[in-house]
């Protein structure tokens, strides 16, 4: 399983978009400033999960979220 997941920062309010196997792990390495994009906002909450079968399905619903008309659908959906 692969996931697409959207993280808010408590810190600065920002919202980060990623991909990810394993997305526990991964929201652990975040706030443990292991990402260079995500360091300056930590502490991260994960406010939204997606479920694929394999990562290209994850890798263009990430993209989507990271496009303009993305973006907006997650406003909407206040994430």
């Amino acid at each position: 399983m692969f996931f697409v997941y959207v993280l808010r920062s408590s810190k600065t309010g920002r919202r980060y978009v990623g991909s990810c196997e394993n997305v526990d792990e991964r929201l652990r390495r975040h706030n443990a400033g292991h990402s260079k994009a995500t360091r300056h906002g930590i502490s991260w909450i994960l406010v939204h999960s997606e479920s694929f079968m394999n990562r290209t399905e994850a890798a263009r619903k990430e993209r989507y979220y990271k496009s303009g008309r993305g973006r907006d659908e997650l406003n909407r959906l206040n994430f």
